[in-house]
């Protein structure tokens, strides 16, 4: 198995609407989880109310293109992205590992 691809996605939000912004994340991660190439997700919160960047979401998947097609042709999820975007400002990218020390 290849090392695959890392999706990361920052969001700047309020620290108020952290806790209502999670639960539509969950719903929208098990829309992808039976998805071609995912392999896992998680979803990590700042310890400071102040940080810029409340929520940081990191999921592996086998492939950029299995990432594309989980995510362009799901219709459901696309809207609960649009719908997520209203609350939160997302800043995603898919990255690759260029240097890991164990």
């Amino acid at each position: 198995m290849s090392d695959g691809v890392t999706f990361i996605n920052v969001f700047e939000i309020p620290a108020d609407r952290v806790d209502e912004f999670v639960g539509h994340w969950r719903e929208r991660a098990e829309l992808l989880r039976g998805a071609v190439g995912f392999r896992d997700v998680r979803l990590h919160r700042a310890l400071l109310p102040d940080s810029r960047f409340q929520l940081v979401n990191v999921a592996h998947w086998d492939s950029e293109e299995d990432w594309l097609a989980a995510t362009r042709n799901h219709g459901q999820f696309r809207s609960s992205v649009a719908e997520a975007a209203q609350v939160a400002t997302p800043n995603p990218a898919l990255y690759e590992v260029v240097v890991e020390i164990p």
